[in-house]
């Protein structure tokens, strides 16, 4: 796990607090939920790239598998969620990606390259996330974030590389370090401060 894990921690501005890890366990049915949400979220934000960005056919491959295997996580997490007599209800979502999503620019090629970072930060924060519940969790909910660990560690690099690649065939001059920061500044933020309702990318606990 930790080879996994490594290059994640190394990418992010700073782990999990430990108030979030010590929450989980009497959180369960919201860490699930919103995680479930989150996975059917990754889907279609990779569904809305495939639309929009026609023109990018390395994009559309990886997209489209990684779009596949959200969807196939969230399956997996319904199923998770049944055997733990656990109701899928709505919640509302957590600032974490809204806080994110607000700093990605309107204007292409900007628009297409914060968003590739965008999501190289929330599938690191994701795996650094699972990582920190796999202790903390029950044995069979633990062993099948084991399970997510290297999917997640690759999307993460997927998505950066494609931002990286896109940027050095781009026209414009863009710094894809400065981006990356920003939004590793507001990662950080996001996680360590204070939040009122737990979720799967929620702050410290209030």
């Amino acid at each position: 796990m930790s080879a996994l894990v490594a290059p994640v921690l190394e990418f992010l501005h700073g782990p999990t607090p430990e108030a979030w890890q010590q929450e989980a366990l009497n959180h369960l049915p919201e860490l699930l939920i919103d995680h479930a949400n989150c996975e059917k979220k990754a889907a279609s934000n990779a569904i809305s790239l495939i639309y929009r960005y026609v023109e990018h056919t390395h994009l559309l491959q990886k997209m489209s598998r990684l779009a596949r295997e959200e969807l196939r996580h969230f399956e997996q997490v319904v199923d998770l969620m049944t055997k733990q007599g656990i109701e899928y209800v709505q919640l509302s979502p957590s600032r974490y990606a809204a806080g994110l999503h607000r700093l990605i620019s309107k204007q292409e090629p900007y628009r297409l390259i914060d968003s590739l970072v965008c999501g190289a930060v929330v599938e690191a924060r994701s795996c650094e996330r699972f990582a920190v519940l796999i202790p903390v969790l029950p044995e069979a909910i633990g062993q099948f974030y084991n399970s997510l660990l290297k999917s997640e560690a690759r999307h993460f690099q997927d998505y950066l590389a494609l931002a990286e690649n896109l940027a050095e065939s781009s026209p414009q001059d863009i710094d894809v370090s400065e981006r990356v920061d920003l939004f590793l500044q507001a990662d950080a933020e996001l996680i360590s401060t204070a939040d009122s309702e737990f979720r799967f990318h929620s702050g410290v606990p209030s």
